[in-house]
Order: C-alpha cells, then sequence, then structure tokens
C-alpha cells in the first residue's frame, strides 16, 4: 500500500514505488475505483502489489525463444 501526497500523479506514484513511470498502466489496473483521479490529495491509499517477475528476469532455460 502507499498513501499519496498532495499534488501527486499516477505517474509519480508509479516511479515512487516502482522505480519508473512505465508502470502507471498496471498500478491503474490494480486501483480501478481510483481511476477517475488526476492529481491526488494527501492520504489516499494505493494498492501496489508486487511487479510479476519480468521475462528477462527469468533463467535461460525458463525464457521463450
Amino acid at each position: 500500500m502507499y498513501t499519496t501526497r498532495q499534488g501527486e500523479c499516477w505517474d509519480e506514484v508509479a516511479k515512487n514505488v516502482y522505480g519508473s513511470e512505465k508502470y502507471v498502466g498496471y498500478l491503474m489496473q490494480h486501483n480501478l475505483p481510483l481511476l477517475d483521479i488526476t492529481v491526488f490529495s494527501a492520504g489516499v491509499t494505493i494498492n501496489t502489489p508486487a511487479m510479476p517477475a519480468e521475462e528477462n528476469d527469468l533463467p535461460a532455460w525458463r525464457r521463450r525463444g
């Protein structure tokens, strides 16, 4: 779980939690009730599930192709 600060946007939360804005879609998928919010107020609780393992992080024998 992540608690927002006043004025944060989705991309900022994604960067703070996952280290990159590229995960904003993943973050939004897990917080559907909050999608109408563009700029957060302080104190909004956001669900921050663990990222699934990326294929590049898998051992060679588990990778496709």
